[in-house]
């Protein structure tokens, strides 16, 4: 199989300088520039209409670029025909031949490619023991299953040894708890092969879960790249802390900065707030900042000295197994969330609760603009 290194050690990378694409006035993405380093696994997450496809299409050759370049371990490969981009693609749609058994649908990339005989069956045996397939190799596609399907679909991508191996939405035919086997799987698979791979996705459990790197996009740009931790742990805008996990967005005025925090007088409370935007902060100035639910506490006892606590009314509780999601509606009319585990508190809706939170746990974030803070 491929590994991160090529050509006596020196190692591939991807970089997007500047693609775009448009149809006619309609803009699908706006000038992106991106570094993939081989070897990542790099998720490119988004709702419908972000970019995410369009990325991936023109990375494979199938949508070209209304301007930027695609380069390849430094080689423009931007007007190259897909089937000289040697990269393996997986759609949704598995696109199995169905007259053909698994055996021979695995190894059609190297028919294609002249590679026959011995030298084909062994590729062919290689991937079909990593994707664990051996005892199906004389089936045909209408006698598997669907998570047997995706495998084969990924191993006749992997049987030629592409440079890279892009992901539609692959796991999307599949019930949840397919899913979740198949991100387990594809993890191992990635690090057995050493091949890049770029996964797009609107499942953030997908891309938290298998991702080296994060990209998040919306509206044809990118909002943050980042490892799955740093993402969800300092998310840069509103956007991308509402669509990766949950969280509440505190609304107010910066009253005070120094050394990394500041403080956020809002309606029904006042926080310290980390500030992880760069950009200077003005007293007075409006600002949002996001803090996970997970990271606020719930008590009846008094607020805590350093002034992050809000008072309120339980709203509403949810039962979810482990955890509990609890609402608070606060005096100003909004409402704070906290994820608290099972068993914690015994709680009934209508009493009044004091929620706290670490002076880090909050951090601003640049607000959606058609919001503004």
């Amino acid at each position: 199989m491929v590994g991160a290194e090529r050509n006596g050690g020196v190692k591939d990378s991807l970089i997007l300088a500047g693609i775009e694409k448009r149809y006619g006035d309609a803009v699908a993405l706006q000038a992106t520039d991106l570094e993939i380093k081989a070897g990542e696994f790099v998720t490119l997450l988004g709702p419908s209409g972000s970019g995410k496809t369009t990325i991936l299409m023109s990375i494979a050759g199938f949508v070209p670029p209304s301007a930027g370049r695609i380069l390849l371990d430094g080689q423009d490969v931007t007007g190259l025909p897909p089937e000289r981009r040697n990269f393996g693609v997986v759609f949704q749609g598995y696109a199995l031949f169905p007259h053909l058994t698994v055996n021979d649908n695995v190894g059609f990339p190297l028919r294609a490619r002249g590679i026959r005989g011995a030298d084909a069956q062994r590729k062919i045996d290689a991937v079909l023991d990593m994707a664990q397939l051996r005892a199906f190799a004389r089936r045909l596609p209408r006698q598997l299953s669907g998570g047997q399907q995706q495998r084969v679909a990924l191993a006749r991508a992997l049987v030629f040894e592409p440079e890279l191996l892009l992901l539609d939405e692959p796991l999307s035919a599949l019930d949840r708890a397919l899913r979740k086997d198949f991100q387990a799987e594809f993890k191992a698979i990635h690090r057995q092969v050493g091949t890049t791979f770029i996964y797009v996705t609107h499942d953030q459990e997908e891309a938290l879960t298998m991702s080296d790197r994060i990209v998040i996009l919306d509206r044809g740009r990118i909002l943050q790249s980042a490892p799955p931790s740093e993402l969800y742990e300092r998310p840069a805008t509103e956007f991308v802390a509402r669509f990766l996990g949950k969280s509440n967005f505190l609304r107010g005025r910066i009253t005070r900065v120094a050394d990394g925090m500041a403080d956020l007088q809002c309606p029904a409370l006042t926080s310290r707030v980390s500030v992880g935007r760069q950009d200077a902060l003005a007293i007075g100035a409006n600002a949002v900042a996001a803090l996970r639910p997970e990271k606020v506490k719930l008590q009846r006892s008094e607020a805590p000295a350093d002034g992050c606590s809000a008072t309120g009314q339980v709203a509403d509780i949810t039962y979810l197994g482990s955890v509990i999601d609890v609402t608070l509606a606060l005096a100003d009319g909004t409402t704070l969330a906290a994820t608290i585990p099972a068993g914690a508190l015994a709680l009934s809706e209508g009493e009044t609760l004091v929620a706290s939170w670490a002076p880090d746990a909050a951090i601003l974030v640049e607000p959606d603009v058609e919001r503004g803070a």
